[in-house]
This record gives structure tokens, sequence and C-alpha cells, in this order.
């Protein structure tokens, strides 16, 4: 990739940072969302693309977990009372699930945070990722580490709607499969937001 390319991905990233959608849910597709229990608690996930080539970094979770086992998700978790803010969250989960150095990641900004069904706010940190990385998938957290090529994440064409069951009621939900990988839930969803932003 040229430097004029990775200059067009920096800008295209910037300029939906400043886009005006608002917060998302897991249920805002569905026509009678179900009201959260209690405060949300704060989280936060790192959106981190590949400075040279514009890939994003995302993870599969290993099956042995007791929540979203083998799901695709962004790094990433609760913040923890040593954590400044969310971004730090971010980045200190990324470091301790994928070993990502944190002096390689640039802090582009964040979209708004995504409320979950499993009850937090869940803010995606979005950053470019310098230098050459090699992921370290965290035993019994991480089953898996792969990327995702710029062009397909941020194409609303990428995107489609699904439904299923969920506690007696049908849930719709977007999807962006990649390959193997099927994309979908509160990840698909912001990154979703992402490519809307860069849409508009």
């Amino acid at each position: 990739m040229t430097d004029a390319q990775a200059t067009h991905i920096r800008d295209r990233l910037t300029a939906a940072l400043s886009g005006k959608t608002g917060p998302s849910s897991d249920f805002d597709l569905d026509p009678n969302p179900p009201m959260l229990d209690g405060e949300l608690r704060p989280a936060g996930v790192l959106a981190g693309f590949d400075a040279r080539d514009g890939k994003l970094i995302l993870t599969k979770r290993s099956s042995s977990l007791r929540h979203h086992p083998g799901q695709i998700s962004l790094p990433g978790g609760r913040v923890d009372p040593g954590d400044a803010d969310v971004t730090a969250a971010a980045l200190r989960e990324a470091h301790e699930e994928i070993s990502l150095p944190s002096d390689q990641v640039e802090v582009l900004g964040q979209l708004p945070a995504h409320h979950t069904v499993t009850g937090f706010a869940m803010t995606p940190v979005i950053a470019l990722i310098h230098g050459p990385f090699t992921p370290i998938p965290e035993p019994g957290e991480v089953e898996e580490v792969f990327t995702v090529p710029f062009a397909h994440i941020t194409d609303l064409a990428s995107f489609r709607i699904e439904r299923r069951q969920w506690r007696g009621t049908w849930r719709s939900y977007y999807v962006a499969p990649w390959g193997p990988y099927y994309i979908w839930g509160a990840t698909a969803r912001v990154l979703h937001a992402l490519a809307r932003r860069m849409a508009e």
C-alpha cells in the first residue's frame, strides 16, 4: 500500500468519527425492544486498523468461555478500577488478549457507546496500528486472531440483517460474514455504524 492509500484510510476514519449517528443497542432493529434492567457498566473495545493496509483486527473468543463462546469480537472488555477511561480499558484488554503494545496504537477517537443485552455500555475506540505486529492470543480467552479487509468492513453492502428466536421472541441483528468467520451481534452492529458514517 502506498503512502497515499494509507493517508486515505486515516482520512476516511477521521471523517467518519465526525458523523452524527447516536448510540446503538443490541435491540435497535427490533420494533419492541426490551428494557435493560439496572445501570449499564462501561466497557471499551478497540477497532484497530493496520495503518499500512487498513485491515481490521478481530478475535474469535475461546469456545470454553462462559459468555459468548466462539463468537467474533473486537479486543476489549469492561472498565476496571485502575483504568482511567474506556480508551485505557480497550488498550489494556487488547494488550492482555492479543499482546498488542499500546505504544503502537494511535487513537483517532470514539463512536457512541453500544448498549449490550449483557448490560454494558460498550464504547468502540477507533485507532490505527503502526508497525509490524504479531498477535499472541491469550490462552483461555482468545482462540484465534484474524484480520478483515478495510473495503469489506467499511462497505454497507457487506452487511445484512438476519434474525433468530431469543427468549421466546424474534430478535433481528446485523451480520457481515467474511470467509469462515460469522461476524454478527454487537460487533457487527458497531462496525455497521462506522460503515454508515463513511457512507454519509
